[in-house]
């Protein structure tokens, strides 16, 4: 069974709280949060307040922090305290990526590295068992509600065999274009968590969309 995190992107921010109690009330498992700063990629999001605003709401659920943003390692501490159990970086953004993860994770925070759409799976090779979790980006990141790029579901094929022959208990999740009616073809190429924005909070129906995401 996937798991499904909902990225707040797509909520009502004037209702964040509410918002985020819903969906994990209708079967969510994670909640995830897209942090943009206008430079890595062209919007800006929010920071370390939003995140320590919702981690509360979300309790034992795992809140997930995927930084879109250059020189992570300056935030890095900032989002632990806020409340964030996962802190994903992406390998462009980062100059010294294997110290970038193991600052994540001696501050307590289980470590994941992002990949854009046209970044080879290679860059991971060195740092693999350092892992917790990779994120395979299916669109360009910086906006919501985009298609999924195809090349994507190859990319993950890739990483799940990689991940499969070392023996590791390395996540592999997806951010991009996730919806129930495509979730399939994520989990069938070896995503283990789908994050999705639009897909939950812009369904009628959330806890149906949840569940059909879960059972992908």
């Amino acid at each position: 069974m996937a798991i499904v995190a909902p990225s707040i992107l797509s909520a009502d921010f004037a209702r964040l709280s509410d918002e985020v109690g819903d969906v994990l009330e209708k079967g969510a498992d994670w909640i995830h949060c897209d942090v943009m700063d206008g430079r890595f990629v062209p919007n800006i999001t929010f920071g370390p307040p939003v995140v320590q605003a919702v981690a509360p709401v979300a309790g034992d659920a795992t809140v997930d922090c995927h930084l879109m943003i250059v020189e992570p390692d300056r935030y890095l501490e900032d989002f632990h305290k806020a409340g964030a159990d996962v802190i994903t970086v992406h390998a462009e953004a980062c100059v010294h990526l294997h110290r970038s993860l193991q600052a994540i994770r001696n501050l307590g925070a289980r470590a994941g590295v992002a990949l854009n759409p046209h970044t080879p799976p290679e860059v991971l090779d060195y740092v693999l068992e350092d892992l917790d979790l990779v994120l395979v980006m299916s669109v360009n990141p910086g906006f919501g509600g985009q298609s999924l790029i195809e090349s994507a579901l190859r990319k993950l094929e890739v990483v799940r065999g990689s991940v499969d022959r070392r023996g590791l208990s390395v996540l592999l999740e997806v951010d991009g274009g996730v919806k129930p009616d495509n979730a399939r073809r994520f989990t069938s190429a070896g995503a283990d968590v789908l994050v999705s924005g639009s897909g939950v909070f812009g369904a009628q129906d959330r806890a149906a969309a949840i569940a059909a995401l879960k059972d992908a």
